[in-house]
């Protein structure tokens, strides 16, 4: 009997230690979301003391990653703006809430000055 019940708890615990590492993997393969902003900066002086640092403190607070800011942009076809910046964040709700945030809003009136920007979104491929 002690037996018995040694195997059946041992079942039941590689059950759930299964269903629990289904659902990490899940919650690990959710697809990264890209932003991509095109910048064409007018004044590229005072885009830099004005606006970058503090745009780039705000997608860090916000949880993104940065993985490019330059002004290194190669056109491949058409027109290449001066400037391109690409971010990684988690969700597409995170990065609602840094685009509709009193800060970016703010800190946007003041870069909205010295360039003109395109930004979208463009959800990644899940990553092994």
């Amino acid at each position: 009997m002690k037996t018995r019940t040694s195997v059946a708890l041992a079942v039941i615990a590689g059950f759930g230690l299964g269903a629990v590492s289904i659902h990490g993997l899940h919650a690990q393969a959710k697809p990264p979301v890209f932003v991509v902003v095109e910048i064409d900066v007018a004044n590229m002086d005072a885009y830099m003391k004005e606006y970058a640092p503090q745009a780039q403190a705000l997608v860090k607070k916000f949880g993104a990653r940065q993985l490019a800011a330059s002004a290194n942009v190669t056109a491949l076809s058409g027109k290449a703006p001066s400037r391109v910046a690409v971010q990684q964040w988690e969700s597409l709700e995170k990065v609602k809430a840094w685009f509709g945030s009193k800060e970016y809003k703010e800190n946007r009136a003041i870069g909205d000055k010295y360039a003109k920007f395109r930004i979208f979104t463009v959800e990644g491929t899940p990553q092994p």
